[in-house]
């Protein structure tokens, strides 16, 4: 049996106290690449605006900018610098990293404010492990 991304996003929210949503995105393009969450109202309007700002957070057009004048005063090549993004809302907590060996890709985990921020940013960095090896296997 084959794991898809999606299979593993729907294993993070059915495993996790207070996770409402989780999604693998494209920072390039914006692409949910795999999703799942037990929210009505995270319609496919809702995930695509919400993988937009994934892509502005972590490869905006301001984010870029800040990251090239950091370079240069560092006298280094410029690069993606931001790796990980934790967000409160009223509600909720989004928390978001890039792929260590995948950096186009972004994992974002949105619980409510119930769920313990350690054991979610425990499980987003668990659930890693498990999307690498399907991206590469996406990629052959």
């Amino acid at each position: 049996m084959t794991t898809t991304l999606d299979d593993t996003m729907r294993a993070v929210v059915d495993a996790l106290d207070g996770a409402l949503g989780c999604a693998v995105i494209d920072v390039r393009n914006g692409e949910l690449l795999g999703v799942a969450h037990n929210v009505d109202y995270f319609n496919q309007t809702y995930l695509d605006a919400v993988a937009a700002a994934s892509v502005q957070m972590f490869r905006g057009t301001t984010v870029t900018y800040v990251e090239r004048l950091i370079s240069e005063r560092r006298g280094v090549s410029p690069e993606h610098m931001i790796e990980e993004v934790q967000m409160t809302t009223g509600r909720t907590y989004h928390f978001m990293m890039t792929l260590p060996n995948h950096p186009e890709a972004v994992l974002i985990l949105i619980t409510n404010r119930k769920a313990n921020v350690g054991i979610s940013w425990a499980a987003l960095r668990r659930t890693v492990l498990e999307v690498e090896p399907i991206l590469e296997a996406e990629d052959r």
